[in-house]
Formats: C-alpha cells, sequence, structure tokens
C-alpha cells in the first residue's frame, strides 16, 4: 500500500507530469509563466484544488450518480476555485491581479477535471491525496521552469519575488531576446522543453 502511494506521488514529478507528458493544461502554461511569481502562485493555486478535489471526489465516489458525474466534478472544483480565489484576494492580492483571469478557469482546467474522471473517481482516498499532490507539486514546478528560462532568456536577470531579482545572469553585454516574455516565446519556449523531455523520456 505504500510503495503504491508513494508510486502515485513521484508519477507527477516526471512520468505524468502535466505540460509536457500529459500536454494538458496548456492556456494557463502559456499565459502566466512571464515571471517566476506568476509561475509559483498559479502552480500551488491550481494544486491546492486538486489535491481538495480529490479528497472529495474519491470520498463521494461511491455517491455521485454516473450519468451527472462530470457535472458533480465540475461543482467540486468549483467549489475549491471559489475558496482559492477568495483567499487570493484576501492575502496576495498583488497577485491575484496579476494572474487575473487565469484564477478563475481553473475551473476548466483539463488536469482537474482529468484526474478526477480518471483516478479519483476510481480510487480510495490516499492514493487521491497522493496523486494530486503529485501532479499538483509537478505542474508547479514545470510552471516555474518555463518562467524561469521565459525571464532570463527575455530580460537578462531572473525576477524570483517582488524584490528579489538577480542581476546580469550572463553579464552587461547580454542582448536579451525580448520575444521571448511575449507570446510567441511562449510556445517556443514550451515546445523546446516538450522535445527535451520527449528525448530524455526516450533514454
Amino acid at each position: 500500500m505504500a510503495k503504491s502511494i508513494v508510486q502515485e506521488f513521484t508519477k507527477g514529478l516526471w512520468k505524468e507530469v502535466p505540460p509536457f507528458r500529459l500536454v494538458l493544461g496548456l492556456c494557463p502554461t502559456l499565459g502566466v509563466s512571464t515571471t517566476v511569481e506568476n509561475g509559483l502562485g498559479m502552480g500551488m493555486a491550481t494544486g491546492f484544488v486538486l489535491v481538495a478535489s480529490n479528497i472529495l471526489i474519491s470520498l463521494l465516489r461511491n455517491i455521485i450518480p454516473s450519468k451527472v458525474r462530470i457535472a458533480c466534478y465540475i461543482i467540486v472544483i468549483a467549489t475549491f476555485v471559489i475558496v482559492v480565489e477568495l483567499l487570493m484576494k484576501a492575502f496576495t492580492y498583488p497577485l491575484y491581479l496579476s494572474l487575473g483571469v487565469f484564477i478563475p478557469l481553473i475551473v476548466v482546467n483539463c488536469i482537474l477535471l482529468g484526474r478526477a474522471e480518471a483516478f479519483a473517481a476510481k480510487n480510495p482516498l490516499m492514493p487521491s491525496i497522493a496523486d494530486g499532490l503529485g501532479i499538483g507539486i509537478g505542474y508547479t514546478l514545470s510552471l516555474v521552469a518555463i518562467s524561469a528560462i521565459r525571464n532570463i532568456l527575455g530580460s537578462g536577470e531572473l525576477t524570483v519575488w517582488k524584490g528579489i531579482v538577480v542581476h546580469q545572469i550572463f553579464g552587461p553585454s547580454y542582448q536579451p531576446f525580448e520575444f521571448m516574455v511575449q507570446a510567441p516565446g511562449a510556445f517556443i519556449c514550451l515546445g523546446l522543453m516538450l522535445c527535451l523531455m520527449n528525448l530524455m523520456g526516450k533514454k
């Protein structure tokens, strides 16, 4: 049992990491990955909703009628998204403004509905918690990695958090690729990282 729970947790860190292996959740991945702060905030918000919804759906899996299961999953997910939205408004309002519409759009994130349908609805509580944690952490790390690469290449410096900036990573003569912090740069960065992950996976 313990081995199974560890496997369910670790698969989300590499084998099924959402943007690169499952190719899910790409809209917020591309939209918010301009700074590490945004990537970390979005990843943690999505991870919280994922774990909480997995827990509730797993507990209710034998009660929810199969004919209305998708609607029920969406209601559960939407409930926790509202909780996250209210918490961010109360405690991290600047981050909430920075992420904008992508917070309420967590409701339609394919990762959450996919994990609810494919895993939480078919498995007991502890494996569902491990699955949610693993996928949530993997997604957060993916967002942070993409954000860091875009930030470094696009500006020549890494903004870790507000006021915490690592300057001149490539030296004063570096000419930043400014398009990397724009929409085309997000697609290029994601494509290159997808390619790298696939190559590493084959090896």
